[in-house]
C-alpha cells in the first residue's frame, strides 16, 4: 500500500537524521509518483502527537514540513499521554495511544492487554454508550498515573 511505503520512507529518513526531518511535500510526492495530498494524509494520520511526533508546516517556498520524533523518559511519556487524553477518550484513540506506548517500550504487552480490557466497551457495558468515553478517559488516566514511578 502506498501509504505504508510513504510512512516507512519518512520513518527511515527520521532515523537517518536523528529524529528530526524537514521535507518538501511536492518533492517527496514527485519522487514517489503520487499526489502531494497523499503525503499530507500520511503525515496527518500517522505522525501525530499521540504517536510521539511534532509537526510544523510552513507555507510558501515549496511548503516545507518539519517532523520531529519526541524522545522522552518513561514518566515524561506517560505524563504526555495523561495530558493529551482530555475529558473523553474514544476506543479508537485509546488503541492508538497503546500502540504508541508499546512501540516506544513505555509499557509491556501484558500492561497493554490489561489496559485494553479495563477500558474496553465490554468492561464499560453497564455504562450508557454516550458516557463510556468519559469513563474510559478517567480509567486510562488513573492507570497511567499508577505506571509512573
Amino acid at each position: 500500500m502506498l501509504s505504508d511505503q510513504i510512512a516507512r520512507m519518512i520513518e527511515q529518513m527520521l532515523d537517518e537524521r536523528g529524529g528530526s526531518l524537514e521535507l518538501q511535500r511536492n518533492e517527496l510526492a514527485q519522487s514517489l509518483g503520487c499526489v502531494p495530498s497523499q503525503i499530507s494524509y500520511v503525515i496527518t494520520s500517522r505522525f501525530t502527537p499521540e504517536r510521539g511526533y511534532l509537526i510544523e508546516s510552513r507555507r510558501g517556498g515549496g511548503g516545507h514540513i518539519r517532523i520531529v520524533r519526541k524522545k522522552m523518559h518513561r514518566d515524561e511519556y506517560l505524563m504526555h499521554f495523561f495530558y493529551a487524553i482530555g475529558k473523553r477518550l474514544e476506543d479508537r484513540e485509546a488503541r492508538a495511544y497503546l500502540v504508541n506506548l508499546l512501540d516506544n517500550d513505555v509499557i509491556t504487552e501484558r500492561e497493554a492487554v490489561i489496559i485494553t480490557n479495563a477500558a474496553s466497551d465490554a468492561a464499560l457495558g453497564s455504562i450508557a454508550p454516550e458516557g463510556r468515553a468519559i469513563v474510559r478517559a478517567d480509567i486510562f488516566k488513573r492507570i497511567l498515573l499508577s505506571l509512573m514511578q
